[in-house]
């Protein structure tokens, strides 16, 4: 399943990529309570499939399994037109190209990102191979909606690319054993982690060059963990305004997403929505020579395979 928040009729909601449909999982929800008769759905509905996928996570695989259910029974309904009309109108049933997509977990109580997690990518820094995870932290205002053009800021022209996959925490824990760290994840999404590189390198810490606003696109969608089984078996693309300049498959890791859903849960306690961002691979603009900054008019497509394309235009400052 692929799940969403989007934003329509002036409201956020969280719905499922089900072909050219989204299925609005709140109302979608009330539908299905309605038909059997019970009484104020909408509250129940609410309460299991809220329009906010942070809560909605929490609510585990109980709330995953009613929004598979719930769709599934819309899904018959979208392949007859007047049917469908109806589902448009009511809101259940919303066409992907009339909503505007939002970071799939637009607010998530951590940003956890991994630097330094390929080896190749360590080293075209200057450096060797960590042989403990780096982490550093982002901040929700940073995070960037899918296809929502990124605007270079003004105080810098260093601007680079980051293709990451990014693991989505379903399941509060802490200490938990590597064996087991999959079981708390939701899902996984793209992430492109934007980094404004002199800021970056200002000092020994990244905060400020990794948390310029709105320099986090992230998504289009949280793919369920079932459609990914082993995400140690992916394969990594970012293309520039169509060049292609970073390609790795996710088994090169140095760190697992396994190991590092452990590794960071001895210091944290990890919640629903949180976001681990796994680290890029060689191959990023400051590396290369000349460096390849980002600039107006490029297009950045970062491609993970089963997990998805997050497309993102670059454009100008207005003024």
């Amino acid at each position: 399943m692929r799940l969403v928040s989007f934003s329509a009729r002036g409201h956020a909601r969280v719905g499922a990529l089900d072909g050219d449909w989204i299925v609005d999982l709140t109302r979608a929800a009330r539908a299905h309570y309605a038909d059997r008769g019970v009484t104020r759905p909408g509250a129940r509905a609410r309460a299991l499939l809220p329009p906010s996928m942070t809560q909605l996570l929490a609510g585990g695989d109980e709330a995953l399994a009613l929004a598979r259910e719930v769709v599934a029974e819309i899904r018959p309904h979208l392949a007859h037109a007047p049917e469908a009309r109806a589902l448009e109108n009511d809101g259940v049933a919303w066409r992907a190209g009339d909503v505007r997509l939002l970071p799939p977990v637009p607010a998530p109580p951590k940003i956890l990102c991994v630097g330094r997690n390929y080896a190749e990518h360590a080293r075209e820094g200057g450096g060797e191979p960590p042989t403990i995870p780096i982490y550093f932290g982002r901040f929700p205002h940073s995070l960037l909606g899918p296809g929502e053009p990124y605007v270079l800021p003004a105080a810098s022209e260093q601007v680079d690319y980051e293709g990451e996959l990014a693991a989505v925490i379903g399941r509060r824990g802490r200490d938990i054993p590597e064996s087991q760290a999959l079981d708390y994840v939701a899902g996984y999404t793209v992430f492109n982690d934007i980094s404004i590189r002199d800021f970056q390198r200002r000092t020994t810490q990244w905060m400020i060059g990794k948390n310029f606003d709105r320099s986090g696109p992230l998504g289009p969608a949280l793919v369920t963990r079932d459609e990914v089984p082993n995400p140690q078996s992916l394969v990594l693309t970012v293309d520039v305004s169509g060049e292609r300049l970073q390609e790795a498959g996710t088994d090169i890791m140095i760190f697992t997403v396994a190991y590092l859903i452990a590794d960071v849960s001895r210091a944290l306690t990890l919640e629903p929505g949180d976001i681990i961002a796994t680290g890029t691979p060689s191959g990023v603009g400051f590396a290369r020579k000349p460096p390849r900054w980002l600039r107006a008019g490029d297009t950045v497509r970062v491609s993970i395979t089963k997990v998805g394309v997050l497309e993102t235009p670059v454009v100008a400052r207005a003024g």
